[in-house]
C-alpha cells in the first residue's frame, strides 16, 4: 500500500522499520520539528526524522496541520491509508479524510481504557493487569475510533513503564503489517461506553514520593515513572531518582531505612534496586551503597 507515516518518538520506530520490511510505499513521513537540546542547545532530530533519513524517505515536520497550504500538500501524496503512531499533533477532519482509508492509528492501550498521553505509564501506575496495543480507525474525538484490531499481554509486577514500553512498540509493529494485510477482511468494532478512562499526560509534580501510601502504590509510581521523569526523593538534603523496586515485607516510620536501601511506608517497605542521585549516573543499589553511607533509621525525604 501506498503509506503516510506519523510518528515521533522512539517507541514509532520499529513501526515504521516494519512497514518497510513488509513492501509497503511509504510516500511520506511525518513528524515533529527538531527541537533544540543539550548544552549546545542544538537542534536534535526526532528519533523518527533521523531513521527515516537514514532509509532514504521524505520527511515533513510542520508544526500544525491546519492550515490549507499543509492540508493540500498531505491530500497530494494520494496515500491509500496514513498510519499514526505517538505523532504530537491533532489530525483535523480534511487530514483523516485525505487517504482512501482514512487513518489508522497505533494505541498502546486496550481501549477505552486508557485513551490519551501517557497510556504506558497510567496502566503501571494503576496496578492493571494486562494491557495491549489497539490498531484504531481515527475519528475526531481523542482516541474514540472503532478497534480494528486488538493484542493484549500481562503486565509483570516488576516492570516499569520503559520495559513495557520497548514490548508494545514491537506488538504495535506486529499488529499494524498484519492490519494492512488484512484490511478489506477485517471488521470495526465501536468501543464501549463502559469503562472508559483518561491516561493525562505525566506531570512531574506527580513524582515525589509520598513514602506514608502503602508500599504497594509506591512501587507503581516509581516504575510508572521509570525511566521518565523518574519518582523521586530527597537524601541527605538532595535528590534521588528511584528507577526500580521492588515490594518486600518490612514495617516501620514511613520514610525510614531499615536497613540497606530497603525504606518503610506506610503499610510494608519497598527495596530501590535502581537509583539515580543528584549530579550522578543510574546505580544499582551495590554502586549506590559502595560509594554512599546510609546508617539504618535515616529518613528519606526530609529536606
Amino acid at each position: 500500500m501506498k503509506v503516510i507515516f506519523m510518528g515521533t518518538p522512539d517507541f514509532s520506530v520499529p513501526v515504521l522499520d516494519a512497514l518497510m520490511q513488509a513492501g509497503h510505499d511509504i510516500c511520506a513521513v511525518y513528524c515533529q520539528p527538531p527541537r533544540r537540546a543539550g548544552r549546545g542547545k542544538k537542534e536534535r532530530l526526532t528519533p523518527v526524522h533521523a531513521r527515516a533519513e537514514a532509509l532514504g524517505l521524505t520527511v515533513r515536520h510542520p508544526i500544525s496541520l491546519r492550515n490549507a497550504d499543509a492540508q493540500a500538500e498531505f491530500a497530494d501524496l494520494n496515500a491509500d491509508i496514513a498510519v499514526v503512531v505517538a505523532y504530537g499533533l491533532i489530525l483535523p477532519q480534511p487530514i483523516l479524510d485525505a487517504p482512501t482509508y482514512g487513518c489508522l492509528n497505533i494505541h498502546a492501550s486496550l481501549l477505552p481504557r486508557w485513551r490519551g498521553a501517557a497510556p504506558i505509564h497510567r496502566a503501571i501506575m494503576a496496578g492493571d493487569a494486562e494491557t495491549g496495543i489497539c490498531i484504531m480507525q481515527m475519528e475526531a474525538g481523542l482516541d474514540t475510533g472503532p478497534v480494528m484490531l486488538h493484542e493484549s499481554i500481562p503486565i509483570s509486577d516488576t516492570e516499569t513503564t520503559g520495559d513495557l514500553h520497548d514490548r508494545l512498540s514491537k506488538m504495535g509493529a506486529g499488529l499494524i503489517v498484519k492490519a494492512l494485510a488484512d484490511l478489506p477482511n477485517l471488521t470495526p468494532v465501536v468501543q464501549s461506553a463502559n469503562g472508559v478512562t483518561y491516561a493525562n499526560k505525566i506531570d512531574k509534580s506527580e513524582a515525589q514520593i509520598n513514602w506514608t501510601k502503602p508500599a504497594v502504590d509506591v512501587d507503581r509510581l516509581i516504575r510508572g515513572l521509570s525511566p521518565f521523569p523518574g519518582a523521586w526523593t530527597t537524601l541527605h538534603g538532595k535528590r534521588l531518582k528511584v528507577l526500580r523496586s521492588r515490594v518486600v515485607e518490612k514495617n516501620g516510620m514511613p520514610g525510614t531505612v531499615a536497613s540497606g536501601l530497603t525504606v518503610c511506608c506506610g503499610t510494608g517497605a519497598i527495596e530501590l534496586l535502581d537509583v539515580q542521585f543528584e549530579g550522578r549516573s543510574r546505580q544499582s543499589q551495590k554502586e549506590f551503597l559502595n560509594g554512599t553511607q546510609i546508617l539504618p533509621d535515616t529518613v528519606l525525604g526530609e529536606n
